[in-house]
């Protein structure tokens, strides 16, 4: 049925008007105590084989949503109602930003794809603390907070702002992600190089600590999926030199023609500079995950997130070594049942597995690679 109404209105509108009117419709709902019950129970019914420690913290289940839907965290019980074990709000940035000139999201239907270049709008980190703050949960998800670079700013002055956004949210936050990875700020990218990451999550987590104080709130950082191999070895050897809680893998991609997009190549052309997420950045995601795993191993918590539509993308993510998986664009394709059948394939394949727990699924697939 989702699918029929997507052809016959949403596909018919711009992509970022659909996005904000479904996106009101959902938190209309999740307002009205007896209707968000219903909704909730009829999508989200609880599955406690699948919950699972990461991070620290007890999750419902592995599967949130990935930052980038709900920029200014106006929406976190929606989602949860929907059947998002953790909601990843943001990317927010230390002053408020309107993003970059319309039109800026762009479908790939046939690809299942998306390209977006909304540099970052939202509406700063003073903003969405307060309203983080003065939030009264009615559904409890794992809420993380993403933070990145004000446009503005200079890249010789970013420690400084990212320092003022964790000053601002870590203490409503229940993980904190440093987002160095989208392509729609520009220069962001070039802090993902070691010499300019270290000192910037040194930065972070010293500010995180000296505003929270007894609790310690846990930090990741989110890379792109086109860092040359290498440079995903030395982002994990940097993760753990440092402490790091977890690694987010991966972003978007500046990728095209390597992906093999069914989409016209005219088509795609003229839609221009932005980051794809979808289908197509399923191998590549999965790729980089593996590699961290292999470096990594159990010490630090991988979400793995980028081109996951089903179950059996996020079980693949999970035997690769994610503790958690994300998703995004498939939403936009699959609709409000999306965590439903997730979860519900999630909960059969565990069943159908030697796994007593997903915590022992872990890694399995690189695991036994490594010793074939």
């Amino acid at each position: 049925m989702y699918h029929l109404f997507f052809r016959l209105v949403f596909q018919r509108m711009d992509p970022e008007q659909a996005h904000h009117l479904a996106f009101g419709w959902i938190r209309r709902v999740a307002r009205v105590p007896g209707l968000r019950a219903v909704v909730r129970a009829l999508l989200a019914p609880r599955r406690p084989e699948l919950r699972v420690n990461a991070l620290g913290l007890e999750h419902a289940g592995p599967f949130g949503l990935a930052a980038g839907f709900d920029k200014n965290a106006v929406g976190i019980d929606g989602m949860a109602m929907l059947g998002f074990d953790h909601v990843e709000i943001g990317t927010v940035t230390a002053q408020p930003q309107p993003g970059n000139p319309k039109k800026r999201l762009f479908r790939l239907v046939e690809d299942r794809a998306l390209i977006n270049r909304m540099g970052f709008n939202n509406d700063g980190s003073a903003d969405v603390a307060a309203r983080l703050a003065a939030r009264t949960p009615v559904f409890t998800p794992v809420v993380g907070v993403n933070i990145g670079k004000t446009k503005v700013v200079p890249e010789a002055e970013a420690v400084a702002d990212y320092v003022t956004s964790t000053e601002r949210l870590a203490a409503h936050a229940d993980y904190l992600v440093v987002n160095v990875s989208s392509p729609n700020t520009p220069g962001l990218r070039n802090l993902q190089a070691v010499d300019q990451l270290r000192p910037l999550l040194t930065a972070v987590r010293e500010a995180a600590d000296r505003t929270v104080g007894a609790r310690r709130v846990p930090l990741l950082v989110k890379i792109a999926p086109d860092l040359a191999d290498e440079d995903v070895d030395a982002v994990a050897d940097l993760a753990l030199e440092l402490g790091l809680d977890g690694i987010i893998a991966t972003n978007t991609t500046v990728a095209r023609e390597e992906l093999g997009l069914r989409t016209a190549r005219a088509a795609v052309e003229a839609i221009g500079a932005g980051g794809l997420s979808g289908a197509p950045l399923k191998a590549r995601s999965l790729e980089v995950l593996r590699r961290l795993y292999a470096r990594v191993g159990g010490r630090i918590t991988l979400i793995g997130v980028g081109g996951i539509e089903s179950a059996d993308d996020a079980w693949e993510r999970i035997l690769a070594g994610a503790s958690l998986v994300q998703g995004y664009s498939a939403f936009i394709y699959q609709g409000p049942f999306w965590c439903r059948a997730v979860h519900r394939g999630l909960a059969a394949r565990l069943k159908e597995s030697p796994y007593a727990t997903l915590a022992d699924a872990v890694g399995a697939a690189v695991r036994q690679e490594s010793t074939s």
